[in-house]
């Protein structure tokens, strides 16, 4: 694991100041306890609600009765990995016909190659727009892949509502023939392709095979990602992020005997060594969808994010190298 001469001076300082007061044994443990559980039971309520709240806009909408649409939570929040005071809602709302597909897929199905009908990309996005701002009064339009609904404290947290196509990948090779996920398509032109039901199903297995140490280590590493970046020592990462490089931890590491102590720091390690391994071992890191690779194009990370994230917080919590 990384020593601590691997932070640069400008990192050292920094960290030192943030833990002058240098974790104990027992400090580290009461707080590894606090961070593993999810939110409490009225945050959860209020989670709960921006989702009804949400569900009752869209489908009350006129425009879009009798359509195939799917409205649901996606992101830490139904995956169970969010965390006390850090868990806004996200929401897509997903368009189910016509689906989107490309190559030799989009041109036999027709999809959306030769689509004629009425529901572009931009009249998606608009009756979202307008579902929303009928339900809730003002909303901010102006972010290129969600609408966001902000928050009314005490009742609900912020919102951000996602407007999207079905996307389907053609494969033979899997279960029915195909994976299935969402298109949304940013006021900028760009495209993002994600796979919601899939992160879900992946992450409840391995939880299940982990005996939940999974999601419990994932939350400890977004606290401590969410402690370093309030203080400057590392810049602010999506919470997404750590669930991702937990997720690439063999399960026979989680389920190491001992305490969550350990098995925090043994992922940790664990991690480190393959950000760090030969032959660009990193590249072969997957997201919980288990289709899209953690590091490359298009994500809003690098390699070099990550091992500061792991260097600094094998500092923060005060491991022995």
């Amino acid at each position: 694991m990384p020593a601590r001469t691997l932070l640069t001076a400008q990192a050292r300082r920094s960290l030192e100041a943030f833990v002058a007061r240098q974790l104990t044994y027992e400090q580290r443990i009461a707080l590894i306890n606090k961070w593993k559980n999810p939110p409490g039971a009225s945050e959860q309520l209020r989670l709960e609600r921006a989702e009804r709240m949400v569900k009752q806009a869209v489908l009350r909408h006129e425009p879009f009765q009798g359509l195939d649409i799917t409205v649901a939570s996606k992101g830490s929040y139904p995956n169970n990995t969010n965390v006390r005071g850090d868990s806004d809602v996200d929401i897509m709302v997903k368009l189910n016909d016509p689906i989107h597909t490309e190559g030799l897929a989009a041109w036999w199905f027709g999809q959306p190659a030769r689509y004629a009908g009425p529901w572009t990309r931009q009249k998606l996005r608009q009756e979202v727009e307008d579902a929303l701002t009928n339900h809730f009064g003002w909303v901010d339009t102006d972010h290129n892949l969600a609408v966001y609904v902000p928050e009314v404290v005490g009742s609900r947290p912020s919102i951000d509502v996602v407007p999207c196509f079905k996307w389907v990948a053609y494969d033979t090779t899997v279960p029915g023939g195909e994976y299935v996920g969402s298109v949304v398509y940013g006021r900028n032109g760009k495209r993002v392709i994600n796979w919601p039901e899939l992160q879900l199903a992946n992450g409840r297995t391995k939880n299940t095979n982990t005996k939940y140490r999974y999601k419990f280590v994932v939350r400890v590493l977004k606290n401590v990602e969410n402690d370093l970046a309030s203080e400057g020592v590392i810049k602010a990462l999506p919470s997404y992020f750590s669930e991702c490089l937990i997720y690439n931890v063999p399960d026979n590491v989680l389920l190491l005997d001992g305490s969550l102590d350990a098995v925090v720091r043994e992922s940790l390690r664990e991690v480190y060594q393959q950000l760090t391994g030969a032959w660009f071992s990193y590249l072969r890191m997957v997201e919980p969808n288990g289709i899209k690779k953690v590091f490359g194009e298009g994500q809003k990370w690098t390699e070099k994010d990550a091992r500061e994230l792991i260097e600094r917080a094998w500092y923060y919590l005060n491991y022995e190298s």
